[in-house]
């Protein structure tokens, strides 16, 4: 007997969202996903019960941005363990050790069920070490609930109680928006928290927000300096001026707004209607920008590994990592893993570099190494386990009826027309996002916002804009719908 069949009892009675039967107004959409959204807002301010204030900063930092959550509330883990656990099913299914068939509906069933079930063990093994593994979420001593009082052992498991609830609402919130909303959760979580941050980078005063430092700038509050000596300079460009940041951001939005027009488009005809003619499009990031969710997963959980090691590790080597008093690393094996999150990171004008030019320039390699390849890499995975592969693009073209003119009607056919395009536009389109994700962090944007943590928002609110436009023109044709296959 196979794993499937072992696993089977299990897998197909994990909870799952009811389909639609049949089409959903827009409007209805449209509700579900503000519903869930004013939901999300409403548990990122839930505080964990427990929780001591005060504690060793955001274990998660700059990776908040892309994997959602809130620091110290009911989603502390946010999206995390839904992206480490696609990570795993995709290394697996790319390997092909699986055995499942995503085309068979008992596979999907299974593999929908096998991918609940990572999600639930990742939300434990993220969850445990983050209130039990000293000072990551400080636990009050003594807590008085109703006519009890929990010691802090007790408080603990109280509050890895509440992260593995919110764990499992937004494993669930997701399956929401994804089958009775616009778009997918995850994006929603992504945007939502990225917006969060530029509004609060453009508008806030208190942390020094664009057009607050600005004001005081006109005013002269703030004492610009020398322009000819640098000093003012450096103060307008990368400090109170913001205008480094600001460009950086204004950019990423243009070139990536850019890089989604740009496609080659291969023609179509059908093959028993004369005159019906068509398009299919292979965009520049073919595979969307939502590969780099999971590079940058991989790499917040390096980091992860690195703070356990550094607090449950008295004396740990050297070369391995060394930490300074704010927990970040300064040195060894994790300090050269770790990504670039802004210019004060390798600006050598900066207070926070105490390493050697070359320490700077390895790690700086590292990043963009790790980023372009593994765009490319988690590119290609993306594009094969979601059936937007030559072989799997072939076989829609061939069931729609439609054939590239000039070519025989075979699915070999149009397959090796794909294979001319869609792997290389895949590659080059996944090192290009990865690029850019590591040139915006070298250079800032505004509110601190991380450089994939930019870009996702952007791709993803242009997905969610041609999303509305689809749905709204299925709306006012009803046979689109039909013909798409949404009815």
């Amino acid at each position: 007997m196979g794993w499937k069949e072992a696993a089977e009892p299990v897998l197909t009675r994990m909870p799952a969202v009811r389909r639609p039967e049949g089409h959903v107004p827009f409007k209805r959409k449209l509700m579900w996903t503000a519903g869930i959204l004013m939901l999300y807002f409403f548990l990122t301010n839930v505080t964990l019960l427990g929780y001591q204030t005060g504690g060793s900063g955001d274990l998660f930092g700059q990776f908040r941005a892309i994997l959602a959550g809130s620091q110290g509330s009911v989603l502390q883990v946010g999206i995390g363990p839904i992206v480490t656990a696609s990570i795993v099913l995709q290394l697996l299914g790319g390997a092909n050790l699986l055995g499942l068939d995503t085309d068979d509906p008992r596979d999907q069933v299974l593999y929908q069920g096998l991918q609940k079930v990572l999600v639930v063990l990742m939300v434990i093994l993220t969850g445990l070490p983050m209130v039990f593994a000293g000072g990551f979420l400080p636990a009050q001593p003594s807590l008085q609930l109703g006519g009890l009082t929990l010691d802090q052992t007790q408080v603990q498991l109280l509050m890895f109680a509440q992260i593995f609830v919110g764990g499992i609402l937004i494993l669930y919130m997701d399956e929401v928006v994804s089958k009775w909303g616009v778009g997918s959760g995850i994006g929603l979580f992504i945007i939502a928290g990225v917006s969060q941050r530029l509004v609060t980078g453009f508008v806030q005063p208190a942390t020094g927000g664009f057009f607050f430092d600005w004001y005081r700038i006109l005013t002269g509050k703030v004492e610009i300096g020398s322009i000819i000596s640098g000093e003012g300079l450096q103060t307008l460009l990368m400090n109170d001026g913001h205008i480094i940041a600001l460009v950086t951001t204004l950019l990423i939005f243009g070139i990536v707004v850019y890089a989604e027009s740009v496609r080659v488009e291969i023609p179509l005809s059908h093959a028993r209607v004369k005159g019906a003619r068509g398009r299919f499009p292979v965009k520049l990031i073919y595979a969307s920008v939502l590969p780099m969710i999971l590079v940058r997963a991989v790499q917040a959980n390096v980091q992860f590994l690195g703070q356990i090691l550094n607090r449950q590790w008295g004396n740990m080597p050297g070369w391995l990592g060394t930490y300074s008093s704010q927990g970040q690393p300064t040195g060894g094996f994790f300090y050269y893993v770790a990504p670039i999150y802004s210019p004060d990171d390798w600006l050598w004008v900066s207070a926070n570099i105490t390493q050697e030019w070359w320490q700077v320039m390895i790690r700086i390699g590292i990043d963009v190494t790790f980023m372009v390849v593994g765009g490319a890499i988690f590119a290609i995975f993306w594009v094969e386990t979601t059936d937007m592969g030559p072989e799997s693009t072939a076989k829609q073209i061939q069931n729609s009826g439609m054939q590239i003119p000039g070519f025989r009607q075979n699915v070999g056919v149009i397959e090796k027309v794909m294979e001319r395009y869609i792997p290389q536009v895949t590659v080059i389109g996944g090192a290009l996002v990865g690029l850019l994700a590591v040139w915006a962090n070298m250079l800032g944007t505004i509110g601190g916002v991380s450089g994939t943590g930019l870009l996702l928002a952007v791709s993803i609110t242009y997905k969610l804009y041609e999303e509305i436009a689809e749905e709204q023109m299925m709306e006012m044709h009803p046979m689109m719908r039909q013909m798409f296959g949404n009815e």
